[in-house]
């Protein structure tokens, strides 16, 4: 049987997904895009987004030629940040979620501005008010990797953890956007820890996982409140199950609790997204190839109330606004 830590799956469970199609989508014309995910498909790297008031079957595509990863939604909705992937070169580009627009560049792996040589962009994330975008990146003279922020329309680049020796991963802003969470280590592969890093120059706090966790998979996510954590762990079993800790009002993390286990130690659970203050989105992920699905599961102390599939063949989900 299917399980939640502490309880048993109580509704439409994974069998809820066997009547939907994984969907074409859309072209790129009209989008009628209010709140809900933006993702992409693993056979041709574009980025959809679906409404929630819309056709999880029938997303809408917002790119043609590929070649995108990590899309996040801005915090008003209005538009989706991402890397876009071009032989050796990356670049952050923004594209409007209601479609109809190319994509605009807002800053490329080798910019002048980057003194130490940015390269290989990943994950990147919106300010809460919009006016910049935070993301990783490896410096051309490091094998470490390091977050970096710039303005919107391409100003301002600025490098958030210089001189740092350990690695850092996908960010998180909290609310207020005075700093990021971030999961860091000695390795990208091995982020075995949680860092709050200030935007201001302030110095770095860093939180371990707690619980049995050996490292953050893929991502941290801070709740619409900042009042908790969400993020992905790898387990010495191998499995990956997401973990929620609380955020306390001087910013220090709190050991994680297992919220899932829904799946056998080959599946992972993981890409955890709040899409409310109680709620989460997630990927279940097999092992036979394909897109993960996006389901989404109430967060409560006693464990969720509701598991249910939101998107079918989706990857690397953000949801917004929040």
């Amino acid at each position: 049987m299917r399980r939640w830590l502490g309880g048993v799956l109580a509704v439409g469970l994974l069998g809820a997904c066997e009547p939907l199609d994984d969907g074409g989508g859309g072209g790129i014309g009209d989008v009628l895009f209010t709140k809900g995910f933006a993702f992409v498909r693993q056979n041709d790297r574009n980025v959809f987004v679906v409404d929630d008031a819309g056709d999880p079957n029938s997303p809408q595509r917002l790119t043609t030629v590929g070649g995108a990863y990590w899309p996040s939604v801005s915090r008003d909705g209005r538009s989706v940040v991402f890397v876009q992937r071009t032989g050796n070169t990356t670049s952050l580009q923004t594209v409007p979620t209601s479609g109809g627009a190319n994509p605009a560049t807002l800053f490329s792996s080798g910019d002048a501005a980057c003194a130490r040589g940015c390269i290989n962009f990943r994950t990147p994330t919106f300010s809460p008010d919009g006016r910049s975008v935070v993301f990783v990146f490896s410096p051309a003279n490091s094998s470490l990797t390091s977050l970096g922020r710039v303005n919107v329309d391409g100003s301002g680049f600025q490098e958030l953890t210089p001189n740092a020796t350990v690695a850092y991963g996908a960010p998180s802003f909290l609310p207020n956007g005075s700093a990021v969470m971030a999961p860091t280590g000695n390795t990208l592969q091995q982020l075995d820890e949680i860092a709050r890093v200030p935007l201001n120059g302030g110095g770095i706090l860093t939180f371990s996982l707690g619980s049995g966790v050996l490292a953050v998979e893929n991502r941290v996510a801070v709740s619409p409140s900042g009042t908790q954590l969400a993020f992905d762990g790898r387990l010495s079993s191998g499995s990956i199950r997401v973990y929620v800790a609380p955020i306390n009002a001087a910013g220090s993390v709190g050991v994680g609790r297992q919220l899932t286990d829904l799946t056998g130690a080959s599946v992972q659970e993981t890409w955890p997204s709040w899409t409310r203050a109680d709620q989460l989105g997630f990927l279940v992920a097999g092992t036979g190839g394909g897109d993960p699905d996006i389901y989404r599961a109430t967060v409560s102390n006693s464990g969720p109330s509701s598991v249910t599939i939101a998107v079918p063949s989706a990857a690397e989900p953000s949801y917004g606004p929040l």
